[in-house]
């Protein structure tokens, strides 16, 4: 019973079905919105904007990249950044329950973001698309390593960096293209995407040769099997060889095709010899958790030590987002299930460290 004809939804039956009226209807209503609130707002204090979004989605370049946006945060950021605010903190929330019906067996958004903004200073500058970038490279990955050292979910991660990103674009009054024009907010999002690939491609270059084959035959050609002279000429670009890789039961190498092995068919020991390869790590860790549960995978991870656990968990938020793009939804709610349990994991570990017998039988 209660009025719905001023509320801001973009929905298109409220218009005869018409989605661009339904989409002019609330862009018009949020900047009008954060408008008014930017006239209201009491300097000493902050504004924060509670917001959940996931969707996205991609475009070309002009280099024929595709390259990603979320059209959700595009439309709200546009009518609080052109209303004067800037965004100078941000807080992801997990505030979603797993069992609600739309989270069954998806990888729906499990955190909301809470941005915290400030009235931009009336002597905020301008900068060029070029030092925007730069400011990303510079101030972006400390976001992003503070995010994952919080156990955020891999599946809220793109959305969580968007705070932190936005944060530079917000601090000025515009950011420059190259032909003088300002940067529009959806070129900046795009960008921010790029820069989070590449925060996971650094990340790969501190990984083992095997693992960073993984990785690349992971992301072109996912479980399926390929040419044997791609894998060939792929592993000795990682500065590893086929053969070694089928040694330690991580592919198979038949009648001139390779596939990596999906993770029920890897033998099923897991041994110190092992620990080498964060690859191995997080497909074996990711196995048990499924089959046996977070205290089979904290025995797991004792055995692996901190720091190759740690590394596998990392490699899990990169394998996640191959797998998301991809489209694997399976795959991906593997990774993403390894990172929600992850502080659960912790806590048997410290279990396991302090139990005398050390209860390490994984397989038997």
């Amino acid at each position: 019973m209660v009025p719905k004809a001023q509320e801001l939804v973009a929905t298109p039956y409220r218009f005869d079905g018409n989605r661009e009226k339904a989409k002019e209807f609330f862009e018009a209503g949020l900047r009008k919105a954060f408008n008014r609130i930017r006239e209201k707002a009491n300097p000493d204090y902050p504004l924060t904007v509670y917001y959940a979004f996931k969707q996205s989605e991609g475009e070309e370049d002009e280099n024929d990249d595709e390259v990603v946006a979320s059209t959700g945060w595009e439309t709200m950021l546009n009518g609080l950044i052109g209303a004067g605010f800037t965004i100078c903190g941000t807080w992801p929330m997990h505030s979603e329950m797993n069992n609600r019906p739309v989270a069954n067996g998806t990888n729906a958004l499990a955190s909301s973001i809470v941005l915290v903004c400030r009235p931009r200073s009336p002597e905020a500058g301008m900068i060029t698309r070029r030092e925007f970038t730069r400011l990303l490279r510079n101030e972006l990955p400390v976001a992003l390593k503070k995010l994952q050292q919080g156990n955020i979910a891999p599946v809220d991660l793109a959305q969580a960096a968007i705070g932190p990103g936005m944060a530079i674009f917000s601090r000025y009054e515009k950011v420059l293209e190259a032909n003088g024009e300002p940067m529009p907010v959806r070129t900046a999002l795009q960008i921010i995407n790029q820069e989070l690939d590449a925060y996971f491609a650094a990340q790969e270059g501190e990984l083992d040769p095997d693992t960073r084959f993984c990785i690349a035959w992971f992301e072109q050609f996912g479980l399926k099997e390929a040419d044997y002279g791609t894998a060939d000429i792929l592993a000795r670009a990682k500065n590893t060889v086929v053969e070694r890789l089928q040694e330690k039961g991580m592919l198979e190498a038949v009648k001139g095709k390779v596939r990596l092995l999906k993770r029920e068919e890897l033998v099923p020991e897991w041994s110190s010899g092992k620990k080498e390869c964060v690859w191995l790590c997080t497909q074996y860790l990711v196995r048990l958790l499924n089959t046996a549960g977070e205290t089979a995978a904290a025995k797991l991870a004792y055995q692996m030590g901190s720091e190759r656990s740690e590394a596998a968990k990392s490699l899990a938020y990169r394998l996640y987002t191959i797998s998301e793009r991809n489209g694997w939804a399976e795959e991906a709610l593997a990774y993403n299930t390894l990172v929600i349990s992850w502080p659960a994991i912790l806590d048997k570990v410290a279990e396991v460290a302090a139990s005398p017998a050390k209860q390490l039988n994984l397989f038997g």
